[in-house]
């Protein structure tokens, strides 16, 4: 995903929308018209939303600004515990 799009999802109701209305589209599939092609491919769509939004989307970004939060002190800082 780029940035934009990890921005524009941030908000979980965003995410929680687009994948209810995509599992929607898979219960009218299934239920209503019984195509079988267009079943799969929704339930594919589905089940790609549920892992990219739920499971793999990046956590949230701390608030400080700093991304990269080291725990090892700076180069050339060569004190032990002094």
């Amino acid at each position: 995903m780029k940035q934009t799009d990890i921005n524009w999802f941030r908000p979980l109701w965003r995410r929680a929308a687009v994948t209810g209305f995509i599992a929607a589209w898979c219960a009218w599939e299934w239920i209503w018209t019984k195509d079988t092609f267009w079943s799969v491919l929704v339930t594919a769509a589905l089940a790609y939303a549920v892992y990219t939004f739920f499971y793999a989307f990046p956590k949230e970004e701390p608030s400080d600004g700093d991304k990269s939060q080291s725990a090892r002190p700076p180069e050339g800082d060569d004190r032990q515990g002094s």
